[in-house]
């Protein structure tokens, strides 16, 4: 009923950047909270960067003055611009979206994923 889907990812140097998006899209009355988290391999995942309905951000410290969330709430769709990456950014990206949905007088409040998208850095 609701699919998320991230798209942006790739193969960059050291110094460069790169734009992920994150579209939501199904049977979606409204979206709370997006994040983006990202998971490196024999790493737990993290959370990367958070952005409230309003536009209020959280970034993890790591990322904090390369990395840029954003959203546009007409498309369901959050963005994560990142600048100055580092090999250590490198690890698939996923984000997740707050779903509010309504059936009828029944609302419906749960999180989905998308399937991720590889980031990687070379040095």
């Amino acid at each position: 009923q609701v699919h998320v889907a991230e798209s942006g990812g790739g193969l960059v140097q050291a110094g460069g950047s790169l734009r992920l998006s994150c579209a939501a899209s199904g049977s979606i009355f409204s979206i709370n909270a997006m994040e983006w988290y990202r998971q490196a391999p024999g790493k737990q995942r993290e959370l990367v960067a958070a952005i409230t309905t309003g536009g209020s951000t959280n970034y993890l410290d790591f990322v904090k003055g390369r990395f840029t969330i954003s959203r546009d709430n007409a498309k369901n769709t959050v963005y994560l611009q990142m600048n100055s990456l580092k090999p250590e950014d490198t690890a698939v990206y996923y984000c997740n979206a707050d779903v509010v949905r309504r059936d009828g007088s029944s609302w419906y409040y749960n999180t989905y994923w998308g399937q991720g998208t590889q980031v990687t850095v070379s040095s």
